[in-house]
């Protein structure tokens, strides 16, 4: 069930990333609003699901297997979109993820530990570049891609998504925090850029979810919370993860040109205070 509803009746929405667990939510709540809705990404079973569940409802949409950083394969996507449904109007990235080759499995360095331990000093560069590629190249390039279609129309906005890590670093995943610090940065520089096209750029940053993919990371095989969860939730002033269905008021006011009209360059916490809380 929406929040609440908008009116995106006919609104060509891209969603990179949309056969995600975040981006497959924010895909059928989009659809539930009358967007026709274009989920781009590598995922092509992922992507087939999400497509037959928005038709499902009533719904239209279309699935592009394409790579968000190459830029001929967004092109030709945008192709096969203006042959379906026209010109883009709106675009979500939302494609983006870690590498645990860009992972420490430190928090912090002690020249005195032994073992198989990664350290900063062994991350491998070609993972941590991947990792900077997928979030903000991929975001960067479909926005280059896509806004062209944007410019001077009445209600067009891009929505990238950022993350608590753009706020303060976690431990453990200095590509991914430093990546989307990027997108935060890029999220402000394109606004500006923009201002006078009435293409508004914004961000949501989600806190901790606790979904599918990282359910193993954050809690025990006896449904316990792990020690970092622990940690997460201390600092959590509502004492609890959030679902991927929190994050679509923040989506659907954003897009909104009515709700949000002289909104423009902001990252939107959503993340129970975690951005709030100093631990004291």
């Amino acid at each position: 069930m929406l929040p609440f509803n908008v009116d995106l009746k006919d609104k060509n929405i891209v969603v990179t990333g949309g056969a995600g667990v975040l981006g497959a939510e924010m895909s059928k709540s989009l659809a539930k609003c009358g967007a026709n809705i274009i989920i781009i990404g590598i995922d092509e079973p992922g992507g087939n699901k999400v497509v037959k569940e928005i038709e499902n409802l009533g719904g239209k949409a279309l699935s592009i297997v394409a790579s968000v950083t190459e830029r001929t394969a967004m092109e030709n996507a945008k192709t096969m979109i203006h042959n379906r449904f026209g010109e883009v109007d709106i675009l979500i990235n939302g494609a983006g993820g870690n590498h645990p080759k860009g992972t420490t499995d430190d928090e912090c360095y002690q020249p005195q530990a032994k073992g198989d331990i990664k350290s900063f000093f062994e991350l491998d560069e070609k993972s941590v570049g991947f990792v900077f590629d997928l979030n903000f190249l991929g975001t960067f390039i479909p926005s280059q891609v896509f806004a062209k279609d944007m410019i001077n129309k009445d209600d067009a906005a891009i929505i990238n998504i950022s993350s608590m890590n753009a706020f303060t670093p976690l431990t453990k995943i200095p590509a991914y925090s430093g990546a989307k610090a990027a997108i935060s940065n890029f999220t402000q520089w394109l606004s500006v850029y923009f201002s006078k096209t009435n293409i508004r750029v914004n961000a949501i940053a989600p806190g901790f979810l606790l979904t599918d993919q990282n359910r193993a990371l954050l809690l025990n095989k006896d449904g316990s919370y792990t020690e970092r969860s622990e940690k997460i939730l201390n600092a959590t002033p509502m004492g609890r993860f959030g679902e991927p269905d929190e994050l679509i008021g923040a989506l659907l006011f954003l897009v909104s040109q009515p709700a949000s009209s002289f909104i423009n360059g902001i990252v939107l916490p959503i993340d129970g205070g975690f951005s709030a809380y100093s631990g004291v």
